[in-house]
Parts: C-alpha cells; sequence; structure tokens
C-alpha cells in the first residue's frame, strides 16, 4: 500500500493535490456562472415566448379579419341572396341567412339597404342598430348594460351585374370568452381581450385580473391571478382602446430553476469527485509522451495527415512507435491523395460523356447512374439508386419489360421508353458485363443515347421528300398540260379560254416559284448565311407587292381579300422583298387552307414602336395543341379539308426566321367564328433598338 501512498513532499503528490484543487476550482467557476447563466437563459426563453405568442396572435388577428372580408365578399356575391332581395321574400331571406350564419361560424349576418336600415339579420336584436351607425370595418367596442363586448366587422356592398341593389353586407365576430379560449388553444398561450385597460373576454378562469407593472426596464409586465404569476405582453386591435392580451404562467419556471440549481450542484459534485478520482489514476499511470503519441494518432484518426508526429519521448520503444506510425502517415497521405486524382478524373471523365451509363447487379438493380443518364431521362442519381430498372425505365410499343430488352453484351437494341416527365424517347442501348474485383458478383453496364431527334429527322426527311416530288410533279403537271393544249389548238381556243389557260401557268409558276424561294430560304438558314436587310419602307407598298402576286390564285378560288390599313400607312424598317415573302406565304396558307368564296382578311395596327399585321381566313383552324409547334420545320398541320394538300412544311419555318431576323414576333390566334390569325410584327421607322443586320 506504501507504494500507492506517496509522501506529501514528493513531486507526485503536489500533482495530485494540485489536479484535485484545480478540478473543484474549475467545477465551481464554472458551476456558479452556468446556473446564473440557465437561469436567465429561462427567463428569457418565457419572454421570448410571451413575444412569440403576441406575434402569433397578432397574426391570427390579421388573419381572422382578412378572412371575414374574405367571406363579406363572397357573401355579396352569392346568387342566392341576390336573387331573395328582390324578390323581397323576407321569411326565406331570414332563413337564407341564418343557415348562412351557421355555415360560416359567425356571430352577426346583417343586410343593411337604402337609407341604413337594416332590411335582414342574422344576429342579436341589440346589434340590428349597427347599420344606423354605420360602423367601418374592422374592431370596435359595442356598449351593453353591463360589460362592453368587442365586435370584429366585415363591410362590403352588394354586386349585382344587372341593376344595381343599395344593399350592404356586415359579418361581425364577437371576441367573447370562447373566442379567448380557441386564441389560447392556437398560440398556446392565455388570452385576454381589453377595453381601456378592462377585460371583457378572457380565457383565464378570474375575470378580476391584478396587474403588476414590472421595472422600468423590464421587457415585459406581470400578471397575477389567483397568485399565480404570469408574463403578459399586449398589441393594440383597432383605435377604440381594444387591446390583446397574452400571457404565460411561470410558476413552473421557478420550480424549474430550483431543480436545476440542485441537479446541477450535485452534478459538479459528482464530476470533481470522479474527475479527481481518475486524474490521479491516470496522473501516476499515464506517462506524458503516450499522451501526446495518442493525441498524434488520434489526430491521423481524423483525417490530419499533414502535421508530423514529433513526440519528444526518451523511452526507445515509444519512440519507435512514433517513428513507424509517422511512416504510416506519409503512406497513407500518399495513397489517398492518388485515389482521389484517380477517382476525381473518373468522376470528371462520366460527368463528361454525354451518353448515359448505368450499372446493374444480377437483380437488376441500378448500382450506378451517370449524369448523363440523369440528362437523358430526368431521374435523378439518389431517386434511382437500389431501384429495379424496370421501375425506373418503362418501355412503350411493347409487353416486354426493360430488363428482358437489354441486348447481349457487344450488340445494339433500340428501345422506346416514357421518360420520367411522360414523354416518349428511343434509346440506342449497349450492353457488356463488369467483373469488380473481390467481388463474387458480376455486374452489367449499359450505355445509352437518345436518338429520338435522329429518328424523327430520318422520318420527317422521307415525307419532306416525298411532299418535295408531289409538290413539284403537280404545278408541272398542270404546266406541261396547259403548254401542250396551247401548242395544239392555241388558234382555235376562244379568249377566255386562252386567259384561262395563261392563269393557269401563271398559278404553276407562282407555286413553283414560291416553293423554289422557300427551299432558298430554309437552306440558307440551315447553312447559318440567312440575313435581312431592313430598311424604311411602306408597309402599304409590301402588301401591294404580295396581293398583286396572290390576286390570280384568290380570284380561281372567288375568294375576296379585304385589306384594312391604318389612315397613316406607317413605314416600317423592313426588308421590301422578305417581307413579301412572308405575305405572300401567309396568303397562300389561307387560300389553301379557307373555304371558296370566303373573305380573307389583312389588317394593320400600330402599337407603340410596333406595327402588327394580321392575315385571318375562315377556315376550319389549327388545334390549339398544334400551335406550340407550327413554326418549326417540317410540321404538317392535319388537313381538315379536301382543298389543303400538306406542303413540305417550309412556309411557315421561313416566315418565323424572316420576322424574327427583323427582331419582331411571330404567331396565330383562335379566329372567333372559326378559322386562323397569323399575325407578326415589325419595327416602325426610328426605332432604335433593331440594328442594321435585322438581329
Amino acid at each position: 500500500m506504501s507504494k500507492w501512498i506517496p509522501r506529501l513532499s514528493s513531486l507526485s503528490a503536489q500533482m495530485i493535490l494540485s489536479f484535485i484543487a484545480l478540478v473543484l476550482l474549475t467545477a465551481a467557476a464554472v458551476g456558479l456562472p452556468a446556473l446564473w447563466l440557465i437561469r436567465g437563459q429561462l427567463h428569457r426563453q418565457a419572454l421570448a415566448q410571451v413575444g412569440q405568442g403576441s406575434r402569433a396572435a397578432q397574426a391570427l388577428y390579421e388573419a381572422r379579419e382578412n378572412e371575414l372580408s374574405s367571406l363579406a365578399t363572397l357573401t355579396a356575391q352569392r346568387p342566392t341572396l341576390h336573387e331573395l332581395l328582390l324578390r323581397q321574400e323576407g321569411d326565406e331571406l331570414s332563413v337564407y341567412l341564418d343557415t348562412l350564419q351557421k355555415s360560416l361560424e359567425l356571430d352577426l349576418v346583417l343586410i343593411c339597404g337604402s337609407g341604413q336600415r337594416v332590411t335582414a339579420s342574422a344576429s342579436e336584436a341589440t346589434l340590428t342598430s349597427l347599420c344606423d351607425r354605420g360602423e367601418p370595418a374592422g374592431f370596435h367596442v359595442i356598449p351593453t348594460d353591463t360589460v362592453p363586448q368587442v365586435w370584429l366587422f366585415a363591410i362590403h356592398p352588394l354586386v349585382d351585374q344587372t341593376p344595381s341593389l343599395p344593399y350592404t353586407v356586415l359579418l361581425g365576430q364577437h371576441l367573447d370568452d370562447e373566442f379567448a379560449m380557441q386564441m389560447r388553444d392556437q398560440t398556446g398561450l392565455e388570452h385576454t381581450v381589453l377595453v381601456e385597460e378592462e377585460p371583457v373576454a378572457s380565457s383565464l378562469p378570474a375575470r378580476q385580473l391584478v396587474h403588476n407593472s414590472g421595472p422600468k426596464d423590464a421587457p415585459q409586465d406581470t400578471l397575477t391571478v389567483d397568485d399565480r404569476p404570469y408574463y403578459i405582453k399586449r398589441l393594440p386591435l383597432g383605435s377604440e382602446g381594444i387591446q390583446s392580451e397574452v400571457a404565460l404562467e411561470i410558476t413552473d419556471v421557478a420550480v424549474t430553476q430550483r431543480q436545476l440549481a440542485w441537479t446541477l450542484f450535485g452534478s459538479i459534485l459528482v464530476v470533481a469527485v470522479v474527475a479527481s478520482v481518475v486524474g490521479t489514476f491516470l496522473a501516476r499511470r499515464i506517462s506524458s509522451p503516450l499522451a501526446h503519441l495518442a493525441e498524434a494518432a488520434g489526430a491521423m484518426s481524423r483525417g490530419d495527415l499533414d502535421t508530423p508526429m514529433t513526440v519528444d519521448a526518451r523511452v526507445r520503444e515509444v519512440a519507435l512507435v512514433a517513428q513507424a506510425l509517422d511512416g504510416a502517415r506519409a503512406d497513407l497521405k500518399r495513397t489517398l491523395t492518388e485515389l482521389r486524382q484517380e477517382k476525381a478524373w473518373t468522376d470528371h471523365l462520366l460527368e463528361s460523356i454525354v451518353e448515359g451509363i448505368v450499372t446493374l447487379d444480377r437483380q437488376g438493380r441500378i448500382t450506378f447512374f451517370s449524369h448523363g443518364a440523369e440528362q437523358i431521362t430526368g431521374w435523378r442519381r439518389d431517386e434511382v439508386l437500389d431501384r429495379s430498372c424496370d421501375q425506373v425505365f418503362h418501355p412503350i410499343e411493347t409487353d416486354r419489360s426493360f430488363s428482358q430488352l437489354i441486348p447481349a453484351p457487344g450488340r445494339r437494341q433500340k428501345i422506346s421508353i416514357e421518360l420520367r416527365d411522360g414523354r416518349h424517347a428511343i434509346l440506342a442501348l449497349t450492353g457488356g458485363r463488369l467483373f469488380p474485383p473481390a467481388r463474387g458478383n458480376d455486374r452489367v453496364a449499359l450505355v445509352f443515347r437518345d436518338i429520338s431527334e435522329e429518328e424523327a429527322i430520318h422520318r420527317l426527311l422521307g415525307h419532306f421528300l416525298a411532299n418535295v416530288a408531289h409538290e413539284f410533279r403537280t404545278p408541272l403537271s398542270a404546266l406541261a398540260a396547259s403548254v401542250e393544249l396551247l401548242l395544239d389548238q392555241a388558234p382555235d381556243l376562244s379568249p377566255p379560254e386562252l386567259e384561262e389557260l395563261l392563269t393557269s401557268l401563271h398559278l404553276g409558276v407562282l407555286s413553283l416559284q414560291t416553293l423554289i424561294d422557300n427551299l432558298l430560304e430554309s437552306a440558307s438558314i440551315e447553312t447559318g448565311h440567312f440575313r435581312v436587310h431592313p430598311r424604311p419602307s411602306s408597309l402599304g407598298d409590301i402588301i401591294a407587292d404580295a396581293v398583286s402576286m396572290m390576286q390570280p390564285l384568290l380570284d380561281k378560288h372567288g375568294q375576296q381579300l379585304v385589306v384594312e390599313l391604318p389612315v397613316a400607312i406607317p413605314t416600317v424598317k423592313a426588308d421590301p422583298r422578305r417581307t413579301a415573302q412572308v405575305m405572300i406565304n401567309l396568303l397562300s396558307n389561307a387560300s389553301k387552307y379557307g373555304p371558296d368564296d370566303a373573305e380573307i382578311e389583312v389588317t394593320a395596327t400600330v402599337q407603340g414602336r410596333w406595327t402588327r399585321v394580321t392575315v385571318a381566313d375562315s377556315g376550319p383552324g389549327v388545334p390549339p395543341e398544334e400551335h406550340k409547334n407550327l413554326f418549326r420545320r417540317f410540321v404538317y398541320p392535319s388537313p381538315t379539308n379536301d382543298k389543303a394538300q400538306v406542303g413540305v412544311g417550309l412556309g411557315l419555318s421561313v416566315v418565323k426566321a424572316i420576322i424574327e431576323g427583323h427582331g419582331g414576333e411571330v404567331g396565330v390566334d383562335q379566329r372567333q367564328g372559326g378559322g386562323s390569325a397569323f399575325w407578326f410584327t415589325l419595327p416602325l421607322e426610328g426605332n432604335t433598338e433593331i440594328r442594321e443586320d435585322g438581329t
């Protein structure tokens, strides 16, 4: 036992006694301020809770006031109420108002007529004089024989679209004890409504409330009810001396303070005793070099591989352990650096690949989902990991699941699937087997890319070539027939017949010219050589040029062209030739899709620094779902009459490119009574927002 009890004069004994004294002084220095801080924190939390309850009560009052105002507006718009007031059905109106009052959970429903008289009510009889008083919306005090009443009113005139009704709807809610209890349930604090410092409604059990004002610098007042202290805070309601008061009982706070004080004192005592015993043991058993070595090893385990392990140890074994740990630290740091670099390179490589890369385990669950896969499918990585591929990829046009459509290694498969947002896409899919090292299960690696646009282009190209051949064949055949007839029978033909043949020839040439112009413009747009050259031009001259070219086509179908221009024909900054081409394309479509012997309207209006030109027909119109794609290339609206023939799908795309080259906009609207109204805008002369190159 003598070796465990050192002499008081020894260094070990002095260190132990000093350590015990330091622990006790530290416990006292920490415990007493902590107790004071906890006490202050409890009071601050109570005060903060009262403040939060006050803000919540204010928000609830504002919400109720807004809700009551909205109810007054909706009530004033009720058709049944209008009908009863018009018919002067007194009994039915009273029953209706009683039902309305119960359904809206209100205390007052009044209908005030002309002269501020009560027309009908669902309320206490003493409140029917409110119509005469003309109370505005908000919080008001209603005097009574006993305690004044506080009410919340909302007023709205009766709205009627036919004859105006001289009535006003007045809704009210009584701020009584039941209301105060509801506020208590919603805020968690006691609630009182006061008028001129006197309580008129409260959730507290006693009506006679004694208020004790605290110090001048105190942030809150206190309230005592039945010898129970409360923290309170008030907020004004309206301008008639109405106040709302929230109260928090603080009896439990004082009890908690005493309990915390005893608990903290006991904890400090226990900690001081335990720490003294443990410290004595460690001071005798653990050497300083080993403590430093443990700290260095702990820092290394937490990821600190940059700090060298320098331990000043005179014990050879401890020094050898320190050297070994420092060597392990350097090797681990170098290995982790290389792994991070390789992982960063791999992640960067995978993120830069636009194709989607997915790996599956033997059960078909997704174990890796690249950034490219997220971009193609719309699924996020954290949404699909560990899920079955059949739950993520949903093939269409087949009853087979996705896992059954995975191609064999080295082969390619086209699969149509439904994406996360409901769109359909065609994926080109290739697969392969992965054998991770040190793992017993192999995986399937899938690489796919979206070829929907390529497939669509192939289909559209075939459709386009077929339509181009048809569009060329039809006018060429008509031209050939007309020329052959002229060569064979020209001397025998009458002037009207000659005029008809020449008109047919002219229309064929015009159709071919329009088609070739659209093809050339589309090619220049595709190659990036498309330019417009705007200059000051008369809008009337541009429209006249287009009309003169299209007049034979309109005459052939008996269609009337109605042109409405402003009195002062605007001067636009536009390329006349290309703008006339826009008008020709729109007029051609209006003639093609419109019925014979119908009117085609061309209107122009000035809107600020722009002029808007509209070409409206009386045809079947364009379905709204096709509007967004109508101005794209190779889009063919479904023909809805026998007269309309599908074109090459370039005219409207050329129109869009020309107008946007001028800085304008193009669109289509549904026309009332049937038909479509295609419109475009052009800048007026002097619009400095448009550059000379038209962009």
